[in-house]
Order: structure tokens, then C-alpha cells, then sequence
């Protein structure tokens, strides 16, 4: 078990938690969740870089080992740049039943402990602690014996992130990966959030970081020096998060039953395309990498959107919904694929293009932050 120098014995609970109302929140991430299953299903792929996804000229990485994350394998991948990067890579084929499998195993150890579970999706979750169910009152305490329980029972490690609030909670489980601890107590958040890279905060993608690069911030202490008013000149809606971020403030509640309204992604190109096959191929990886959040989030819709925005930033978005909940991957395509034949030929190339899946129906997360860039990173 790895804790960081923030993590004395405590953490944000007890008295002085409770007279500031404080809540104490804990973020727990599973560690290279799908990648892990394999190694521990697969002994023979344990130490290996191994990857989720097909290893055809059309998939995707839905997941990395950690031995495969050292070459710069990652998640949303397509699977031939993984490849080039790493030769030995192994590919093995997602088992989404065994993930879930094993999801419902870990929400059972933190239904133990709370009610107030905010599953994000398979493989990670916000707990609210303030009132445990078995009266251990430390928050710290708690984060420890769910990393415990799920090793016992599923022979995987989970990293957790123990504060009063989601967003340092959530940042906190990504300090000492894998196999992590880290806690921010009260009184500490600001000073925490003002050394971290700005490519840290949650909903800051690539070319968020490269625009505030431009503007001169690169950590959470030159966001926290600059005022609302300038912030929203430059950022727009996404300014008021900044702004609470660098402070380490997030009022935000762990609600367990809200339901996400949509899931999807969007890719911004280096150059505008326009011609029918350079589109349709965008448009395939797009899908295998939506589809896979989409599998990751358990999430069920009726509606598939396809957005496009033109070269004069003007944007011009499609849909189609079903009566009834969309099957499957296929039928998830073939929806897409039908929205963009309806538009072409276009009337002027595009410098960007998304997919999102809405009128979901299944109970999940709270909407995260906006993002700026994307919903989905795919660069």
C-alpha cells in the first residue's frame, strides 16, 4: 500500500469535519480495472504488457496494464499506434460480463460501508462517508478497509482518494497509483490544488492544457490568481469550475441515484476533412471508442447524435432515437452511419466530430464538470 506525505494517521473527519460541515468523501478507482482482470484470470499475462480491445485495424484500446502504460499505452487508443509502440503488447479480447461481474462485487463492499454510492462507472465510484454504516467515523479508516475487502474478494487492488469534497476525492485516488492511498484534510485543498499541472483538474483535456499554456497557466496556483471576470472571458461556462477548482472548493453532493443524461465523444482533426471516405473512417473510430465508454458506463439509450462543426465553426448536429433502448454495438453503428450518409455530401469541410448516446435509462453518475475541448478525449 502506497500514502503519500499528506496522509497522517486521520484524515478529513471527525470534530473538526463535522463543525465546519464538512463532508468526508472518499473517490475509489480500480487499478488497470479490465487489464487486471485478465492478469488475474490469465496467470501467464501477469508482468506483461497487456492490453483490452481488438488488435484489428479498427480497434481500440479499451484498457492498459500498467506494463503496457509505460510504453504510453492508453485507454481510447487505436489499437495499431499501441501496437507501434509497444511489439509485445498482448490483446485480449473484452469480456464486459466479467467486468460487471466483478463491479457488482466491489459496490457490495462499499454498500457495506454507506448508502451513498455515486458509481461513475465499472470501476470507479464517490462514497460518502459522514455517516457510516458501522460507525467508524474515520474516513481514512474506511478508505483502508474497502482497499482490504476488495483485494480479499475479487484478488484486485483499488487506489482511493479520502477528502471533504468530490473533486479533491477524485484527484486524491490518482496521487499514488496503483495500489494507492492519499488523503486531503481540511485546510489543505488549496495549497494541495496549487501545485498540480492544470492537465490534473478533471475536464481540462489536451488542448484545454495548450490554451491555458498560451494564457500562462500551467498549475492550479496561476489559475487561483486570476479573478472570475477574467477567467470567463477566456472560458466561458467552464470559467465558474475553474474558478471553485483552484480553490479546492466543490459543493457537489454524492447522489446515488442521478441518472447521467449522455455519453459520448468528439474529435478535433489536425486538418479539415470533407471527402465521404475520410469521414466514414473518422466516423468508425469514433464509434469503437464511445461504444466502449458506453459499455464501461453501463449506460442504455434510445438516441444517437452525430455533431459536425463546419470550418466556419458553425455546427450542425443530427439525430435519431428508437422506441426502445439501442441493442447493441451494431445497431449503435449502424444509427451513426446512417446520420452521416443523410448529410453528405457536406456543403464545406469540418474541423471536428462527434457521437453521443442520450436518453440513457439506466441510473449512474452525476454529469462531471464540463470539459472544454470534448466530452471525450480522442487525441
Amino acid at each position: 500500500m502506497r500514502q503519500d506525505d499528506h496522509t497522517s494517521d486521520g484524515g478529513p473527519e471527525g470534530e473538526e469535519s463535522e463543525a465546519q460541515g464538512l463532508r468526508k468523501i472518499i473517490h475509489v478507482d480500480m487499478d488497470a480495472f479490465f487489464a487486471s482482470v485478465e492478469q488475474r484470470d490469465h496467470p501467464e499475462l501477469r508482468g506483461k504488457p497487456v492490453a483490452v480491445g481488438g488488435p484489428g485495424g479498427r480497434g481500440v484500446v479499451a484498457a492498459a496494464s500498467y506494463e503496457a502504460r509505460v510504453f504510453g499505452v492508453k485507454s481510447a487508443m487505436p489499437s495499431v499506434t499501441a501496437k507501434r509502440l509497444c511489439p509485445d503488447l498482448i490483446f485480449c479480447k473484452s469480456r464486459f460480463e466479467v467486468y460487471r461481474e466483478v463491479s457488482q462485487q466491489i459496490r457490495a463492499v462499499f454498500r457495506h460501508h454507506t448508502e451513498l454510492v455515486e458509481p461513475l462507472s465499472l470501476d470507479e465510484a464517490y462514497l460518502d462517508v459522514t455517516a457510516d454504516r458501522l460507525g467508524i467515523g474515520s474516513a481514512t479508516r474506511i478508505a483502508e478497509l474497502i482497499r482490504q475487502e476488495i483485494r480479499a474478494k475479487t484478488r484486485l487492488t483499488a487506489s482511493a482518494g479520502v477528502s471533504y469534497n468530490k473533486f479533491l476525492a477524485k484527484i486524491a485516488s490518482d496521487q499514488n497509483k496503483p495500489d494507492g492511498l492519499c488523503v486531503i484534510r481540511p485546510g489543505e485543498g488549496a495549497e494541495f490544488v496549487a501545485q498540480l499541472p492544470v492537465r490534473r483538474f478533471h475536464g481540462v483535456g489536451p488542448k484545454g492544457a495548450e490554451k491555458m499554456a498560451r494564457l500562462g497557466i500551467a498549475t492550479g496556483a496561476d489559475l487561483a490568481s486570476k479573478d472570475i471576470a477574467w477567467l470567463r472571458a477566456h472560458f466561458g461556462s467552464f470559467a465558474d469550475y475553474l474558478y471553485r477548482a483552484a480553490r479546492g472548493i466543490d459543493l457537489r453532493p454524492v447522489r446515488p441515484t442521478r441518472i447521467r443524461k449522455s455519453v459520448g465523444g468528439e474529435r478535433t482533426f489536425g486538418t479539415d476533412i470533407s471527402s465521404g471516405p475520410a469521414l466514414r473512417e473518422t466516423l468508425e473510430d469514433i464509434i469503437a471508442i464511445v461504444w466502449a465508454s458506453i459499455e464501461r458506463a453501463e449506460a442504455r439509450g434510445r438516441t444517437v447524435t452525430l455533431k459536425l462543426k463546419y470550418t466556419d465553426f458553425q455546427i450542425m448536429s443530427r439525430a435519431k432515437s428508437l422506441p426502445r433502448p439501442i441493442a447493441d454495438r451494431e445497431e449503435f453503428a449502424s444509427l451513426a452511419r446512417s446520420l452521416l450518409d443523410e448529410v453528405l455530401p457536406l456543403p464545406m469541410p469540418i474541423r471536428l466530430m462527434g457521437l453521443t448516446l442520450s436518453k440513457l435509462e439506466r441510473d449512474g453518475a452525476e454529469e462531471e464538470p464540463p470539459r472544454p475541448d470534448a466530452q471525450l478525449s480522442l487525441l
